[in-house]
């Protein structure tokens, strides 16, 4: 989980080094190269493509779509860090949902573990005026659908290959985003090309250590530990693209990270 968090930090500069292009058609390049990455893997494998359980599968791919597609459109429209803070609600969304989606159990406790993560957040968002209303309740509904993905990954653990879970998201999503982008198509240009290899490539790889750690954790548990990109955030944000903060900044960090530790220490007792 922690080297899929340093992958999809990377992710996350490379889609801020394209804020001309439209996030719909940065998850359709994406996707493509997920799914021809996939497939050859589990044809090699001879792990057959279209899995058991389809409905689920389906079903992850949807609420994956959705959630990445709305993530995509906050990082390249407001800061590195806000952006990403914004998205740490997801593992929020996962424990919660995770009651009721794959019966885990979250104890009292852990909801005070939250709030102070979820403060953090908000310390951390600080009124930013270059986030408004739209931007706001976009990444919010990122982080509702990545935490919905994260529970239907939990529940087909038993009947799924990772990979095979990981290709449904590309399946859904190419039909869909294809569709969309061919109205508001931005022909990439020189270094574009590059960036969109490289998201595809650190995207690919974080996805797959990412699923096998849901596969093999308590949710709730694994879920916490997304919350070290906020390092990665503020640290890229600074150095690439000049995004500064203050003590308020600072201080919501320190607050996540606690938060995230008490969790982590207590779901594992």
């Amino acid at each position: 989980m922690l080297l899929a968090v340093f992958f999809f930090a990377l992710m996350n500069v490379f889609v801020k080094y394209l804020p001309h292009i439209p996030a719909i058609e940065i998850v359709l390049f994406r996707s493509i190269f997920s799914f021809v990455f996939s497939y050859l893997i589990l044809k090699q494998k001879r792990v057959p493509v279209l899995g058991n359980n389809k409905k689920w599968l389906v079903i992850r791919g949807i609420v994956g779509s959705i959630g990445l597609i709305a993530f995509f459109y906050t990082l390249q429209n407001i800061p590195l860090a806000s952006a990403v803070t914004i998205h740490y609600l997801s593992p929020i969304f996962t424990s919660v949902l995770g009651i009721f989606i794959v019966k885990e159990r979250v104890k009292p406790i852990q909801f005070f573990y939250f709030a102070i993560a979820f403060a953090g957040v908000l310390v951390i968002e600080g009124f930013d005026p270059r986030v408004n209303v739209v931007f706001l309740v976009v990444g919010i509904i990122a982080a509702l659908f990545s935490g919905l993905a994260y529970n239907v990954i939990r529940k087909l653990k038993d009947s799924e290959h990772p990979l095979v879970i990981v290709f449904y998201f590309p399946l859904v999503t190419i039909p869909i985003a294809g569709i969309v982008s061919y109205f508001y198509w931005v022909t990439p240009q020189g270094w574009d090309w590059a960036w969109l290899l490289a998201i595809g490539v650190f995207t690919q790889a974080a996805q797959y250590l990412l699923t096998i750690a849901y596969q093999n954790s308590r949710v709730a548990k694994v879920a916490s530990l997304t919350y070290v990109g906020l390092i990665y955030a503020l640290g890229f944000g600074f150095i690439l693209f000049d995004e500064t903060y203050n003590l308020q900044t600072y201080a919501g960090m320190l607050l996540v990270l606690s938060g995230v530790i008490l969790n982590v220490r207590f779901s594992g007792k």
